[in-house]
Formats: C-alpha cells, sequence, structure tokens
C-alpha cells in the first residue's frame, strides 16, 4: 500500500488479538479515509486510501449508509460523511472538559501574541485539533477543530512524544519508522532534540520542519493522573514568527500555559 501523509490503517489493532473485531476495525477505517477537503468520496477511493479490497469497501459502504453513517449521492455514485458521524463528533467534543478550562486561557495568548494557539491529542499517527484560538493577525494558519497535523514534524506533535513514558514511546516510534522509511532517521533526530529541549525548557519548537514556510513552538499538558494527553502549539509564518521568537517569548509563555491548564483540570478534578 503506498504510504500516506495521513494513513488511516495505521495502528488500526492486532488482528491475531481474539479481542478485536476486525470488521468493526474496517469499518472505522473507511469513515477515516474522509477528509474535510473531501465533498464525497467513491468506493474506489476508498479503497486506495485504506488499502481494503474494493468489494469489501462496497459492502462496508452500504452497510454505514443504512445506519446513517454515510450518504449515497445516486448521481455521482459516491458518499458523503452523513449527520450519525456528526452527532458522534459532537459527543466527543463535549465530553471533554479541558476545552472549556483551555479555552479562555488559550484565548487570552492568542490576543497577546497575535497568534494562533491550538489544543490537540493524539490520533494515530497525527495530532487532532479539538480546539483553536485565533489572534488578531491576518495570517492565521488555515487549521481548525478537526484538523490533522503529523505527528513527527509538527511541534504539537513533539511535545506530545516527548511527555510520553519510555515504553509508550519505543512503540510509537517503532509505527513512525515503518510510515516514514528512509525519512525517519533524520525525523527521530528532530523528535530526540525536542525531548532534551522539553527537559530543559519545558517547551518544543519545530522550525520549518512541518511545514517549510511556518515555525511553531509546543507544549505538552501535564494531567494529574502523570500523563500528557492533550499539548499545545503557537505558530505562524516564518516572517511573523521568526525562530528566535519561539525560545524567548512563544515557548516560555506556552509552557506556562499549559502548566496553568493541568493545574486547573486537576482541581476541577
Amino acid at each position: 500500500m503506498r504510504k500516506r501523509e495521513l494513513d488511516v490503517t495505521l495502528d488500526s489493532g492486532d488482528e491475531r488479538d481474539p479481542q478485536f473485531i476486525a470488521a468493526l476495525a474496517r469499518g472505522l477505517d473507511v469513515l477515516r479515509a474522509f477528509r474535510p477537503s473531501d465533498p464525497s468520496l467513491g468506493n474506489q477511493e476508498i479503497a486506495r486510501r485504506t488499502g481494503l479490497p474494493k468489494p469489501t469497501v462496497s459492502r462496508i459502504t452500504y452497510t454505514l449508509t443504512k445506519l446513517g453513517y454515510l450518504s449515497y449521492l445516486p448521481d455521482i455514485a459516491r458518499y458523503r460523511l452523513s449527520i450519525g458521524v456528526l452527532a458522534l463528533g459532537y459527543t466527543c467534543l463535549g465530553s471533554m472538559g479541558i476545552r472549556d478550562v483551555a479555552r479562555p486561557m488559550m484565548q487570552k495568548l492568542a490576543n497577546e501574541t497575535g497568534i494562533p494557539v491550538a489544543l490537540g491529542t493524539r490520533d494515530r499517527l497525527t495530532m487532532v485539533y479539538i480546539e483553536v484560538c485565533v489572534g488578531d493577525s491576518p495570517f492565521n494558519l488555515a487549521l481548525e477543530p478537526g484538523s490533522h497535523i503529523k505527528l513527527a514534524t509538527s511541534a504539537m506533535g513533539r511535545a506530545y512524544l516527548a511527555a510520553l513514558p519510555p515504553d509508550e514511546y519505543a512503540l510509537i516510534a517503532e509505527q513512525l519508522a515503518k510510515h516514514e522509511g528512509k525519512e525517519w532517521p533524520r525525523l527521530q533526530r528532530g523528535i530526540e532534540k525536542a525531548v532534551l529541549d522539553y527537559k530543559l525548557s519545558g517547551f518544543v519548537t519545530s522550525a520549518t520542519e512541518w511545514k517549510p514556510e511556518v515555525n511553531s513552538v509546543g507544549a505538552p499538558i501535564p494531567l494529574g493522573h502523570g500523563r500528557a494527553d492533550y499539548s499545545l502549539n503557537c505558530g505562524g509564518p516564518v516572517f511573523l514568527v521568526p525562530e528566535r521568537r519561539l525560545y524567548d517569548d512563544l515557548g516560555p509563555k506556552l509552557a506556562m500555559l499549559a502548566r496553568e491548564i493541568g493545574r486547573t483540570m486537576e482541581r476541577h478534578s
């Protein structure tokens, strides 16, 4: 199967596990094949993105349509996500109390710096935005809740990885190495630097590594159970956010924000 930046079949589970329901996993992989930029997809495109046989995809899309998670467009023989998926998404977001805690603090920093501040969590080998607050800069990045960014190169992803226990990091690093192939040694060096930066300063950076025109800083949010399931990022185009600003301004402020969100979550738990 051809490697893609956002591969929906990665980290799907172990089908040798007797508790693992492979048919359910394949159905969820089909839903994950849809991207925000896709108005609709045909079975052939879904099969290519997921690596599943087209007859299998046809049965899954038929079933998901019957259940209300997909809508079929007969004029063009394609599918689009339906209201059932939207309902699940809003239910998920509504259950994340951290969004309500973090949003006003994130907005305050975005207003102060003029730079967008985002909150996200891991989705397989990507980070998914669950909240975004923008400042008054006209050069905000075109990212919103539901957007996915790469785990290995983004500041948000590196912040998440930097706070992981060693055994969990090793498992994800193994998946990243398999997915990234020959690019992995270079990416691994960037992640290792991020781990060291986090230990020294409480934040990590990604300077032109996620995208060549973007500099950003990230910080994990420490929660009371000893994990950092969420992380923040803050960044923008290089002419607005030179690398020096990451270290002298945005990084320390973002690390302080992450700690404050963590403390507030502990008080509310």
